[in-house]
């Protein structure tokens, strides 16, 4: 394929290009590693996918994540809906940013995370257990997202009678945030949630507890009731659905490779490094949140334009074979990737809900393994295929994974009939 035709493919988020993009980044890091791209939403783009230029891009100060300095940049990508929610840790520079994130790294201390492995695991158990009653299950649906989804409400402390009302208005943004018909949908979803926020907030100020919420509310560096309202956004919205993908890419994944799920099975050990393998492979944070750049800045001989957006190829820079041997090869015995590979990013914005999200899928896999041993693809074609579609590569995950969990059961109900030979 020319050149021009995958920048065209990669700029539109082509349908071809969101279901498989790792033939086109390896083009683009072979041929044109800092490409320029022209998006649907008309703001300039350079798009980074080698390792070394992705790893420095995502620590450096030039190519800023404050919206405040770019907000017209920011309407053109984003629309307007979203200014009071999106101000949050992940759209801001230092020292604003290093408040930010001093505060909301309480959430996520290894002691608090480590607290959370028996209800993670009950949560899992449950799940799984409600799963087994069907012969086939979408795993995105029953058991990937919400497993994350209790978890953050868990830690946040949304009560339970307001979960679902809270979760069909996250979903609506999911579906309409880049669908120009559905701005009124989206309109109205916003206005929900941050007024189903502040109220949680002014709850919570009112029954302190041992909840994550009442401890920022707390904490010295008091953040105001806009920042607590946007800081909840981001951690539930980006929380839950970088888990959920994840889980659904790993079992995809190991499904896929019928020899590696053998070796996670002979030695359940080898799981913790199998995630960061399974997150190097195909990671659930496709690229890199808004960036731009605040002067001319040179990468690899291309000047990146000042204003102009700053595209940072996470799976790309994960497959790339100047770091990473045998980068298309899924191998789960592989070591020492915590902290090279870039799927939770690098540096300043090095995700904040790593450590949780590494023990919730370390805990999904091994229950998994050990509830369903015999689980397979329902159908292994629509599975390939099942990739999110849309412009923006945020997310790449799964629309939906139909999982035959229990291969030899037969469904509830069936009856077995016994045939009759005639006689002699």
């Amino acid at each position: 394929m020319a050149m021009a035709d995958i920048v065209a493919l990669v700029s539109r988020g082509a349908p071809e290009y969101r279901t498989c993009p790792f033939p086109l980044y390896a083009a683009l890091r072979e041929q044109d590693p800092v490409c320029r791209l022209t998006p649907p939403h008309g703001v300039d783009t350079y798009l980074i996918t080698r390792y070394d230029d992705a790893r420095v891009a995502l620590s450096e100060p030039r190519f800023s994540k404050n919206m405040r300095a770019a907000m017209d940049t920011y309407h053109a990508v984003f629309g307007s809906f979203f200014d009071a929610l999106d101000d949050n840790v992940l759209f801001s520079d230092p020292p604003r940013h290093t408040r930010l994130r001093r505060t909301l790294r309480s959430a996520f201390t290894p002691r608090r995370v480590e607290g959370l492995r028996p209800r993670i695991t009950e949560v899992t158990e449950r799940l799984l257990a409600e799963c087994r009653t069907s012969p086939s299950v979408d795993l995105m649906s029953s058991f990937a997202f919400p497993l994350p989804i209790t978890v953050l409400c868990d830690l946040i402390g949304i009560p339970e009678a307001d979960r679902g009302q809270i979760l069909e208005q996250f979903a609506v943004v999911t579906r309409a945030r880049f669908d120009p018909s559905r701005k009124a949908e989206l309109k109205a979803a916003e206005e929900f949630l941050q007024d189903r926020l502040v109220r949680l907030i002014a709850h919570a100020r009112a029954h302190p507890s041992d909840t994550f919420l009442s401890d920022i509310i707390r904490s010295q560096d008091a953040l105001d009731e806009g920042e607590l309202v946007s800081s909840l956004w981001v951690l539930f919205f980006a929380g839950h659905k970088t888990t959920a993908y994840q889980i659904g890419n790993s079992v995809l994944e190991l499904l896929l490779h019928p020899e590696q799920l053998a070796a996670l099975r002979r030695d359940p050990a080898l799981i913790p490094q199998a995630v960061e393998e399974l997150i190097r492979f195909e990671g659930s944070v496709e690229s890199s949140t808004f960036r731009h750049a605040v002067e001319d800045v040179d990468v690899r001989g291309t000047v990146i334009p000042k204003g102009s957006l700053v595209q940072i190829a996470l799976s790309s820079a994960n497959r790339d074979p100047e770091r990473f041997d045998r980068p298309d090869v899924l191998d789960v015995t592989r070591d020492r990737l915590q902290g090279v590979h870039l799927g939770f990013g690098h540096g300043t914005h090095y995700c904040l809900g790593a450590p949780l999200a590494r023990l919730e899928l370390e805990i999904a896999l091994g229950c998994l393994l050990r509830e369903f041993p015999e689980m397979r693809l329902a159908d292994e074609e629509a599975s390939r295929t099942a990739w999110l579609k849309g412009p923006m590569p945020a997310f790449r995950g799964l629309e939906r994974l139909d999982i035959v969990l229990e291969p030899g059961r037969r469904p509830v109900g069936d009856r077995v009939t016994a045939s009759v030979s005639p006689g002699r």
